[in-house]
């Protein structure tokens, strides 16, 4: 018979393209009474089909994946199951991603590098219907929402688009022109088009440029 407990359990899904990731969050989770993994994918088809089949209560998604795009994730799944609330929890820097989740339909951002005991909290606050950030990124966000503008100091690659922001990535993560338009389903023509709007944005001059931007923002950013 089942027990309390396991009839009220929340059924959480873990979207991540690590295995030993997904491993430590379903651990960290399963501490909890209340909480339960219910399912893990590691890409963004995997993850929809796995959300209408099993309902969970709350998503757990990276930004990176296996294929696709966590922020495209949260976006179909607002669409499709507009009650499922969505955790991020990724290595990309907070200050890139956090305000870009919340918009797409996510409820709160975590970093990978944060206290695991944070976690929970952060858990815990998503389910409630709240907002979970770190205080410094609450801060940020408010500070760049009523300037209604790039505040100074703030890095370019936050005035980036969701898409120019994924090209960039795949840039730096040594993805060919060519690669890169498989994975995004786009034309060579149209991520040409993309590194030009790059270097633009990032005032940098040639492609060789913008390789070595690319990179060097993966290894500091996750």
């Amino acid at each position: 018979m089942l027990t309390h407990n396991q009839q009220t359990c929340v059924k959480i899904l873990i979207v991540d393209d690590h295995p030993m990731m997904r491993d430590g969050l379903t651990a960290q989770i399963s501490n909890e009474a209340d909480l339960s993994v219910c399912g893990e994918a590691d890409d963004v088809n995997e993850a929809l089909q796995k959300v209408g089949e099993l309902n969970p209560d709350l998503v757990i998604i990276d930004i990176s994946l296996k294929t696709g795009h966590g922020i495209d994730l949260i976006k179909r799944i607002r669409e499709r199951h507009p009650k499922t609330k969505m955790l991020v929890n990724s290595m990309y820097e907070e200050t890139v991603y956090a305000d870009r989740a919340l918009q797409a339909g996510a409820l709160g951002y975590i970093s990978k590098q944060t206290a695991r005991e944070k976690l929970v909290t952060a858990i815990r606050t998503v389910l409630q219907g709240r907002t979970y950030l770190s205080p410094e990124m609450t801060d940020h966000i408010l500070k760049t929402r009523v300037g209604g503008m790039i505040q100074p100091g703030k890095s370019p690659v936050e005035s980036l688009s969701n898409r120019e922001l994924e090209v960039l990535t795949l840039i730096g993560q040594g993805t060919t022109t060519g690669a890169i338009a498989k994975h995004l389903h786009l034309s060579v023509h149209t991520i040409d088009t993309y590194r030009e709007k790059l270097k633009i944005k990032l005032n940098l001059q040639n492609s060789g440029e913008l390789n070595r931007y690319a990179v060097q923002w993966v290894l500091e950013n996750g």
